[in-house]
């Protein structure tokens, strides 16, 4: 056969190959790297909360999450070329609403919770196609903490100075009533294919 009658025979194969998306060793890979990027955030992110509720106390750590927090995200996905972000149904950001597929993933990973999954190993992942072409998403599990309850436990239990600093800084809160070990939202992680 002449070269140009196997690249005739051949496109139509790699055309399909490049449509069905990333292989199973390519969204296991992207999976491990989802992992990666969520524990930097986690990390960073927990570590200035630390510092801040040592130095500050609970009212001064609530400017961790509003300022750095979404700085965080952002220097952990251009460290990992994703698109990361947090996100709760009951969210105190209103940036922090999540769409439907990071709703259905929570709402998963809470079944996976009270079906006995340990809560550091609730994460979830799938190839989703939209408007805009394929899209990897990643969600991972945002347990609540005994320390997280100071700003996001049962509202009667959480002190005055966080309750006006709260209601200054999220007038529009809803992120309060949770107790130690639920999930209180997701680390969301994208990336377009």
């Amino acid at each position: 056969m002449k070269a140009p009658v196997l690249i005739a025979l051949a496109l139509p194969a790699l055309i399909a190959g490049c449509a069905s998306g990333p292989t199973a060793e390519e969204q296991a890979a992207m999976a491990a790297d989802a992992r990666k990027a969520s524990g930097a955030l986690i990390q960073k992110l927990g570590g200035e909360l630390k510092a801040a509720m040592g130095e500050k106390g609970p009212e001064g750590a609530i400017s961790v999450c509003k300022e750095r927090a979404p700085q965080i995200a952002a220097d952990v996905s251009k460290q990992f070329n994703f698109d990361v972000k947090r996100v709760s149904p009951k969210n105190r950001n209103p940036a922090g609403v999540p769409d439907a597929w990071e709703a259905e993933a929570q709402a998963g990973l809470e079944k996976r919770l009270a079906a006995g999954e340990k809560p550091e190993t609730l994460d979830t992942w799938q190839i989703v196609s939209t408007p805009a072409g394929k899209q990897f998403r990643f969600a991972k599990a945002l347990p609540v903490q005994p320390v997280c309850l100071n700003c996001h436990g049962d509202p009667a239990a959480i002190s005055d100075g966080v309750k006006a600093r709260l209601a200054a800084e999220y007038p529009q809160d809803k992120a309060t009533g949770y107790s130690a070990g639920m999930v209180r939202g997701i680390i969301s992680i994208k990336r377009a294919l």
